[in-house]
């Protein structure tokens, strides 16, 4: 996938409007993860480094249900850029009209403007041309950097791509060079570590996988259905009954194209679904009556511990165990360290196990820390997303 960049948009003089993810997490007004305002920093400094140049910003925050309202408003966002930038930010009252028009045109060489929540307006998520067209009105090139919101055909995602001359910014570039070199061209042994609840939300990926990794690791809860499909004893732990057949025809698949599959091998479990729950070691694959799967045990830890040294390409998404309770969460932080330690090229993505990399100081030895969820693991489907499309040669 060729993609335009930086590099075939003459950025000088120009007004570029540029589209970021600032969808940051908030308590009480107040940013408490600012890691999607420091990923676009290199874009928006390389850019401000040209001659003459200025920059609108435009992003979407949260899910406001009705028009404008002041807890997703993104003013703690241009608060923040400005500190990081280390120069004044401006913030509009709106994302398009008149007022918004005159304060984008006024802008001085070197100026930056936050626009306000774009999808305080529906036909955001509409794609209406119109509205499109007046985002588009605020800049002479648009700059698309929100990897996170890629796979959505919004407004300011895809639209403005159709009337302005267009490019990915070093973000989404980066994202692209490393997911699409999965899918691609991947380096074997290549092991894909697939976690989660649910095998339902996760199907697309495993097929798409398949054909290409050497190793397929599951864990979460999903590993339970697949289990089950095999027959053993999962006790009370998740399933998904209705895709019971659905993992008994990917374990079949993996068999015919000589792809080893690791479920797990022991458990910790809980007698129920609770932060309070005591857990319990279980060395065996059959999980006692009564009992819930809640992360994956030693054992099964050991043997990943071989494949993940070896691999030369890597990729995981999803937690392996209920990662959000502190006493199941070993299983995804152990996989986290085991992962860092790789020397072939790893790939991380997804929220939980992006997580599990930052809390543990781990990111830095990564060599790619996806920004979008959905948008990586759609793209590891091997689907097109239209924010991205739209960037193409």
């Amino acid at each position: 996938m060729a993609l335009k960049t930086l590099n075939d948009l003459n950025l000088e003089n120009k007004r570029v409007l540029i589209r970021v993810d600032y969808n940051v997490p908030l308590k009480n007004g107040a940013i408490t993860d600012d890691t999607r305002i420091r990923a676009s920093l290199p874009t928006i400094q390389y850019i401000l480094k040209k001659k003459g140049t200025s920059i609108v910003i435009m992003s979407h925050l949260g899910r406001p249900n009705a028009g404008k309202s002041p807890e997703f408003s993104l003013k703690p966002t241009a608060d923040r850029l400005s500190e990081l930038l280390k120069r004044p930010v401006l913030m509009a009252d709106d994302c398009i009209g008149p007022s918004v028009e005159k304060q984008a045109k006024e802008l001085a060489p070197g100026g930056v403007l936050v626009l306000e929540n774009v999808r305080f307006h529906k036909e955001e998520e509409k794609n209406d041309p119109a509205f499109a067209k007046q985002l588009a009105g605020l800049g002479e090139l648009y700059v698309n950097d929100a990897f996170g919101t890629a796979h959505r055909a919004h407004a300011s995602t895809e639209g403005v791509a159709h009337y302005l001359p267009s490019a990915a910014g070093f973000l989404i570039e980066k994202e692209v060079k490393f997911l699409g070199g999965l899918l691609e061209n991947p380096q074997k042994p290549y092991v894909a570590i697939i976690g989660g609840a649910k095998v339902s939300t996760k199907i697309a990926v495993l097929e798409s996988l398949l054909p290409k990794c050497t190793t397929l690791i599951i864990g979460g809860g999903m590993a339970y259905t697949f289990l089950k499909a095999q027959g053993h004893a999962i006790g009370k732990s998740l399933v998904e009954e209705d895709f019971l057949d659905t993992a008994k025809r990917l374990l079949q698949r993996a068999t015919e194209l000589k792809v080893e599959v690791l479920l797990p091998l022991d458990h910790i479990v809980a007698n129920e679904f609770s932060e309070k729950a005591s857990p319990e070691a279980v060395d065996t694959v059959d999980i006692p009556a009564g009992k819930i799967g809640m992360d994956i045990g030693p054992r099964t830890l050991a043997e990943m511990k071989d494949r993940i040294l070896k691999a030369k390409s890597l990729v995981w998404n999803g937690p392996l165990g209920v990662f959000e309770f502190d006493a199941f969460g070993n299983g995804t932080l152990e996989t986290a360290k085991l992962v860092a330690k790789c020397k072939g090229t790893t790939v991380v993505g997804g929220g939980d196990s992006v997580a599990a990399v930052n809390k543990f100081g781990l990111a830095d030895k990564i060599d790619h820390v996806s920004t979008g969820g959905g948008a990586s693991l759609e793209f590891l489907e091997g689907k097109i997303l239209p924010g991205i499309k739209a960037l193409e040669k």
